[in-house]
């Protein structure tokens, strides 16, 4: 019986980077290796520390290099994905147009495909997590920011500019009204529907909430350094109005996102990651509600709204099959 292929997938973050070898199936051999990024220390030891990192998930997997197919890597923050380059990302600084593919490619010999991050763990989410059944998908990733990836018929949508699936820098607003995004625009998805602007609009909602006594208030008061969307989506829970308000919200605007991507692309699955799909089936009920409300009544019926399945595992998962269609597409 023959052997199955081998890829390693690496997800590089601000924070840390965690890799593993995965099956040709999409089944990792062991627990990813995690290592700290330390971009502060320059982008010549971050691309040393991407490569400890595989080495690491090879042994760890109880492998060589030589029984590995090839190479996948995905890092966030603007990039070249056909050059294979990270230009300047805002949470990795001060790195600036680093060869990743080209140094992981030289470093072990294998072929390397490069992606962004969260075009990979949307891969991973259609290869074998929520979306495995679908022919084509969306992901929204809700998390400091938003991000997103496109997937049709096993190609992610990269755009010309290596900037397809920015689902978070979709206009839900008015651009000279509506609230200000990071990116320095407003009216952006992310401005609204972030795990860090849940936050800032609980927040401002406390200061006019006129409803009944809210212990999410409470709890701000007393615990304003630990007052997160995974506090507020708890209290959601747990029958605050006030928390219900802000999470209404939420998927209010994740919707109006959605609704826009149906519109675009009538994709067979949309798929919710981050920590905010923690709050489960309440949650995603409340925002399928809101795009049936919102899309167009033909693709809105037949659409799947769901959560995704690979946690924090999709990014160096999606990496791997990455490396698998590089493979496929030089086979």
């Amino acid at each position: 019986m023959a052997q199955q292929a081998k890829f390693v997938g690496l997800d590089v973050g601000g924070t840390t980077m965690k890799s593993a070898v995965v099956t040709d199936d999409g089944r990792p051999l062991s627990a990813p290796v995690v290592m700290d990024t330390n971009p502060e220390r320059g982008q010549d030891e971050g691309l040393e520390t991407m490569c400890e990192t595989i080495r690491r998930a090879v042994a760890a997997a109880n492998l060589t290099m030589n029984d590995v197919a090839a190479i996948g890597v995905a890092t966030p923050g603007l990039m070249d994905i056909k050059a294979g380059l990270i230009l300047d990302p805002p949470n990795l600084k001060p790195w600036k147009n680093v060869p990743v593919r080209e140094h992981v490619a030289r470093c072990f010999g294998k072929p390397t495909a490069y992606q962004n991050d969260a075009n990979a763990a949307a891969y991973g989410e259609f290869w074998v997590g929520a979306a495995s059944e679908a022919k084509s998908m969306v992901l929204f990733t809700l998390g400091t920011g938003v991000g997103g990836g496109i997937i049709i018929d096993d190609a992610i949508i990269e755009g010309e500019h290596s900037h397809g699936g920015e689902l978070g820098h979709m206009r839900i607003a008015m651009p000279d009204t509506g609230r200000q995004c990071g990116c320095g625009a407003r009216g952006c998805l992310e401005a609204y529907a972030s795990a860090t602007n849940v936050v800032r609009r609980a927040r401002e909602d406390m200061a006019h909430w006129r409803g009944a006594p809210s212990k999410l208030r409470d709890y701000y008061t007393a615990n304003d350094d630990e007052f997160t969307a995974k506090v507020i989506f708890r209290h959601a829970a747990e029958g605050d109005e006030l928390a219900l308000k802000v999470v209404d919200d939420t998927a209010y605007y994740l919707a109006l996102g959605a609704s826009a991507v149906i519109a675009t692309v009538d994709p067979e699955v949309i798929v919710f990651g981050g920590g905010m799909v923690a709050a489960g089936e309440w949650f995603r009920s409340k925002i399928d509600v809101y795009v049936k409300r919102f899309g167009l009544p033909f693709p809105t019926r037949s659409v799947k709204i769901a959560f995704a399945s690979l946690g924090s595992d999709a990014g160096f998962i999606g990496a791997a099959g990455c490396a698998r269609l590089l493979v496929q597409k030089k086979a």
